[in-house]
């Protein structure tokens, strides 16, 4: 068995997410496909990580395995399902690695993105979210300086799903500028949750709103309820922006 590491990039707009699901249009599935008329075989692949609807991955990693070798170079599969896959999904890298390589359990650590622009703009709309100016951006680093000594994010996580866990290690969680209208949430960890980036940015936002203050924010954490933190921000504006290994 030979396996092979998949670097790609998707916007996330036009899926119902990265994972296979019956009845619906998803990332892992269209590569699936696209793999399977290239190489004239069934392909499955596994991702990095699980991606909800409309969220975008600027780098996400995936494996699949094959029986025989690749008869083509990377490469040359590259520029294949390039030509297959639509303007909405690009593949960037393949190339062979470890059998025992695995593309989720072997990541050590994921970074999300989220962006926000606080004038409204016709070109960024898509794929930012529009911030009022007024936001407290250094109250907001604050509190997302807690979550560093955070470990339990129940108040963050999606209610009623399958993790077995809700324990995280975040090593990175702050808001950068980038322009004079435009800002980043970056935010690293070991793991990530269902809707936690978010839900993070959500009761950030109360409190750069001044609906929470940052005493507030360290609550909600206490608190482990997911009631108790703020709404889940749209999904256009969020990145899965690396994977290391």
């Amino acid at each position: 068995m030979a396996r092979y590491f998949m670097t790609l990039a998707y916007r996330g707009a036009p899926f119902h997410g990265w994972q296979t699901q019956p009845g619906a249009c998803t990332v892992q599935q269209t590569i699936e496909e696209g793999l399977s008329t290239v190489l004239r075989e069934p392909v499955k692949i596994v991702g990095a990580g699980r991606t909800d609807t409309g969220v975008n991955a600027s780098k996400m990693v995936a494996h699949f395995d094959l029986d025989v070798p690749l008869q083509m170079s990377g490469p040359s599969l590259c520029r294949a399902l390039n030509s297959i896959l639509g303007k909405d999904i690009a593949i960037y890298n393949v190339e062979e690695v470890a059998p025992d390589l695995h593309a989720r359990f072997s990541a050590r650590s994921r970074t999300y993105h989220y962006y926000v622009v606080t004038r409204k703009s016709p070109f960024f709309y898509p794929l930012s979210w529009q911030a009022p100016p007024s936001l407290d951006f250094e109250a907001m680093n604050r509190a997302a300086s807690l979550l560093l000594t955070t470990s339990d994010f129940t108040s963050f996580a999606k209610l009623h799903s399958d993790a077995k866990t809700n324990i995280c290690r975040v090593t990175r969680a702050e808001w950068v500028r980038l322009t004079e209208d435009g800002w980043v949430f970056i935010i690293t960890a070991d793991r990530f949750l269902r809707n936690m980036v978010r839900a993070v940015v959500g009761t950030l936002v109360d409190v750069g709103r001044g609906k929470m203050t940052v005493d507030d924010f360290a609550a909600v954490i206490g608190r482990r309820d997911r009631c108790a933190a703020g709404t889940s921000m749209p999904p256009q504006a969020l990145y899965l922006h690396d994977i290391t290994y």
